[in-house]
């Protein structure tokens, strides 16, 4: 009567195969909702770093025309100066940010592929439980038809199960 307990077992393993997997594919959408947040942190990122530019734009024109010089030679060339660090400030936040996001859908697929590696690594062994209950089955009754004939009834057949 092994085979019942060999039937509970590959029932176990596809389960908890099934388990594993469902584990996996949450810790994949929660990567996925990390690079969706990084994503918005960096939008967030670049309006604020806009708004301090704007602000020490106007703080360094002030500055400049309280000075007595005009948006021309030295000043001009500050302004033009302070933008194009602006925009390789900017740049570093997106790509600091594309490399985060990159990570995170890694992280997303590499948890697919281990919850996918769980559930066959669980098929595996609900298949060789389920062979062992056939074995088990055979043995018991030479061939099995006294169990599966209706001698002694037990309910199971080799074609029932999953």
């Amino acid at each position: 009567m092994s085979f019942v307990f060999d039937i509970a077992a590959a029932q176990q393993a596809s389960a908890i195969g099934k388990y594993n997997q469902a584990i996996q594919n949450r810790n994949a959408q929660v990567a996925e909702q990390e690079a969706q947040a990084i994503e918005q942190q960096k939008e967030l990122d670049i309006q604020k770093f806009d708004q301090q530019f704007a602000q020490l734009q106007g703080e360094t024109k002030t500055k400049i025309f309280k000075s007595g010089a005009e948006l021309s030679g030295s000043g001009l060339r500050i302004l033009r100066t302070n933008a194009e660090q602006a925009e390789i400030e900017k740049d570093i936040i997106e790509y600091n940010a594309k490399i985060g996001q990159s990570r995170a859908f890694e992280q997303a697929n590499f948890a697919r592929m281990q919850g996918n590696l769980a559930r066959m690594q669980a098929r595996q062994a609900e298949l060789g439980y389920y062979a062992k209950a056939a074995s088990s089955l055979q043995s018991y009754g030479g061939s099995g038809s006294s169990l599966l004939s209706g001698g002694g009834n037990q309910g199971v057949r080799v074609g029932d199960m999953p």
